[in-house]
């Protein structure tokens, strides 16, 4: 039930956290010259996180001039992994809600649902576990390369010892760090499911399927047939009737023969 529950909103949650950022920091540049400096230069970025492709001027300090500059790095790899991991999981999870709610006689069908349940639970958990680890990585990258201190390296004004260069307004990540700690929350929650699932299957149980097609009668009709079997063999002695043990009576009826023959005599 805590799957069933929990998988959407999670997986929810890591998407809409990572997929939906925006941020943006400011660097101030101050010139010798003031009319030639910028005290707020903002630089925006977002998903996928691109940043070779983000772009910004910076003036020179050289009269009225100014530098197009780019941010360094591209993390869209990881960060597009890891949303599309949980795109899939929100997807298959509230799948197999609707299977477990309204098509429980087909999900047990065979054992095959379950089976199939199983593997995709560990192929998910793996998954969650990878994409996590690889967007937690990526983030900490993101975070060095729009550094306002790494960002002012960038700017040739800065470089001079005369100009004044300073950070503004740095980005927010607490939106980027909720994202990573549902990654991995999503991964303990897969990975914790297994176990269930996998009792599900019945392979805990040496082999036989919990659900099985028919296993379980045969067995019952085996045990009773096992007196009927002694009853057909106890037919063959001598002064039994055909009913089995039943047939004693039938001993004792001999006993009585010869009596009421002593007695006629």
């Amino acid at each position: 039930m805590c799957m069933v529950i929990f998988a959407p909103l999670f997986a929810i949650f890591a998407f809409a956290t990572c997929g939906g950022y925006s941020g943006q920091l400011r660097v101030s540049v101050d010139c010798i010259e003031k009319t030639s400096s910028n005290l707020s230069i903002p630089i925006d970025f977002s998903y996928p996180f691109r940043l070779h492709q983000v772009s910004f001027e910076a003036p020179l300090c050289d009269g009225s001039r100014e530098e197009r500059l780019f941010l360094i790095g591209d993390y869209s790899s990881s960060a597009e992994f890891f949303v599309t991991i949980a795109v899939f999981a929100f997807l298959y999870s509230l799948g197999a809600t609707i299977v477990y709610i309204f098509f429980q006689n087909k999900y047990r069908e065979n054992n095959r649902g379950p089976f199939i349940d199983f593997v995709v639970t560990v192929v998910f958990s793996f998954l969650w576990l990878v994409s996590s680890s690889a967007w937690a990585k990526a983030l900490s990258d993101v975070k060095v390369a729009t550094d306002p201190d790494e960002v002012q390296q960038l700017i040739s004004a800065c470089k001079v010892q005369t100009n004044k260069c300073g950070s503004v307004l740095g980005p927010r990540w607490s939106g980027l760090n909720t994202s990573v700690v549902f990654g991995f929350l999503n991964f303990v929650l897969w990975a914790g499911n297994i176990w269930f699932v996998f009792k599900e299957t019945g392979w805990h149980k040496g082999g036989t399927a919990r659900y099985p097609g028919g296993g379980a009668p045969e067995k019952q009709t085996g045990t009773f047939n096992q007196p009927n079997n002694q009853g057909s063999f106890d037919q063959s002695g001598p002064g039994y009737s055909a009913q089995g043990d039943l047939g004693q009576p039938t001993e004792y009826s001999q006993v009585g023969g010869p009596t009421s023959y002593s007695n006629q005599m």
